[in-house]
């Protein structure tokens, strides 16, 4: 099959997968926004997402989607140091703006991964899994006061946001590079678009961190 069998094949399949997931980030930024407006919204945000035949189907179209991300990520990483050959540490010339992100993006995608791996502990566990197995689940203000109440939390998310900023300026441009819709005078308006993207969501997460953290006291001895 193409998508499995080509190296441009796996790289659609990443770049699609890839901007699926910033999209829900977009989306799960300004979900969370209602919470510093109102916690009976965000509760009411969080009923409407629970255990809903709407809201499984979503969760289970973005843990596949995430799932193939992660899995063609290091099947294409192992595909180029195998091209390679002797030369794995050899890199091609690259803007010095996306230099460092480009190098890492594995190294960025992991810390990403195990992020992932503590936030669904800290919310979808305590959330939507509960509500599933068919238990009273804990409700969206009683699971972030659980969460942000812990002091080592906040520099730990806003340690993680930085990566995922990384992450996702390189792959926001590199995504559409690979689908064939850049051009010499259109890379650079993507890559600006990324960056401006990147920061407005992750700094948005990092508002909204800060703010629930020092909300239900995480700061105060």
């Amino acid at each position: 099959m193409w998508l499995t069998n080509s190296s441009v094949g796996r790289k659609v399949v990443m770049s699609v997968t890839g901007l699926f997931l910033i999209l829900f980030l977009t989306f799960h930024a300004l979900m969370n926004a209602v919470a510093l407006i109102s916690l009976e919204a965000y509760e009411a945000v969080c009923e409407f997402l629970g255990a809903n035949w709407y809201a499984l189907v979503g969760t289970a179209v973005l843990a596949g989607g995430m799932v193939l991300h992660i899995i063609y990520a290091f099947w294409l990483t192992l595909q180029n140091r195998k091209a390679r050959g002797g030369n794995a540490y050899e890199v091609s010339a690259k803007p010095a703006s996306v230099e460092w992100a480009s190098q890492n993006m594995l190294v960025l995608g992991i810390i990403v991964l195990c992020f992932i791996v503590l936030h669904l502990a800290h919310f979808w566990a305590k959330m939507q899994l509960p509500e599933i197995m068919g238990d009273d689940p804990a409700a969206g203000e009683v699971a972030l006061r659980m969460t942000f109440s812990k002091i080592w939390v906040l520099p730990v998310y806003l340690i993680c946001f930085v990566a995922i900023w990384f992450h996702i300026t390189h792959g926001f441009w590199s995504a559409l590079q690979s689908l064939g819709t850049t051009n010499d005078r259109w890379i650079e308006r993507f890559k600006c678009i990324g960056w401006w993207w990147a920061t407005i969501v992750m700094g948005l997460f990092a508002i909204e961190a800060i703010y629930f953290a020092y909300f239900f006291d995480a700061f105060s001895f």
